[in-house]
């Protein structure tokens, strides 16, 4: 396995903890529990950060660039559902 896929697979794998830490900040019960799933959401998203800069700084992660007469049309879309 190459860097390239490992890290791929470390971005997932911490983008389905992300979603685990986060549904469980919104269930949980008590303010003890929720706090506890806040700071483990918080480090996870800041790691999955990290990796995700790591990956677009070595051009494997490319994004591209939004135009903006699509993001307009998607803000008019949902302004007018308001």
């Amino acid at each position: 396995m190459d860097d390239k896929n490992l890290m791929e697979n470390i971005l997932q794998l911490e983008k389905g903890v992300c979603d685990l830490y986060l549904h469980g900040t919104i269930e949980s019960a008590t303010p003890k529990v929720h706090q506890a799933f806040t700071t483990a959401l918080n480090s996870a998203l800041t790691m999955q950060d990290t990796v995700y800069t790591k990956m677009s700084d070595k051009g494997w992660y490319p994004a591209e660039q939004a135009e903006q007469q699509k993001i307009d049309a998607v803000k008019q879309k949902f302004s007018a559902q308001c």
